[in-house]
């Protein structure tokens, strides 16, 4: 079962190294979900930073027991190495589509009957973590978690909980905003 109370200090780590890295930008953006921003926040970017993804992968490893963490590709992909190699635990991959040679499938590493901690840099909407979510499951894999490094607090959370599905965030966007 994950602990879903981040701890402040590591929450603090990871929001000053978010900062620091410029991974807030302001401007007029479109978003994943299709929403309009007057702000993006850039974690594929600023996770290319050496101490950034150590204190996600820290930040997530703290968080209680599970048997593997994944991320769907691109951006969760770091985030999900990171936070197997601070907890010693197994990661997998979720492919954007099926691959259709070699052998094949939507999930890079076994997920059968493990309880499967799912990761994201962003949460909106939730569109790519329900995708996850469903792979994982189609894979025969437990997922009640999902841990997102920024919630931006516009409905991914509850679109979650529909499913069954804890959202834990390490920083809520209100809480850069303040910044």
């Amino acid at each position: 079962m994950v602990d879903n109370t981040v701890n402040t200090t590591v929450n603090t780590t990871v929001k000053e190294c978010l900062i620091e890295y410029g991974a807030i930008q302001f401007g007029e953006f479109t978003l994943a979900s299709g929403q309009q921003s007057s702000y993006y926040i850039n974690i594929k970017d600023a996770a290319t930073q050496p101490a950034l993804l150590a204190a996600i992968g820290h930040a997530i490893a703290e968080l209680g027991s599970y048997d593997c963490v994944a991320g769907v590709a691109v951006g969760a992909v770091p985030i999900a190495v990171a936070a197997s190699l601070a907890s010693g635990k197994p990661y997998a991959i979720i492919r954007k589509g099926e691959k259709a040679y070699g052998v094949g499938g939507t999930v890079i590493g076994d997920v059968k009957g493990r309880h499967v901690l799912l990761v994201e840099d962003v949460t909106t909407s939730g569109g790519s973590v329900i995708y996850g979510i469903n792979a994982l499951r189609d894979a025969g894999a437990v997922v009640d978690t999902v841990v997102t490094v920024v919630d931006r607090e516009q409905g991914a959370s509850a679109r979650l909980a529909d499913l069954g599905v804890t959202l834990v965030p390490l920083v809520r966007v209100s809480d850069l905003l303040r910044q």
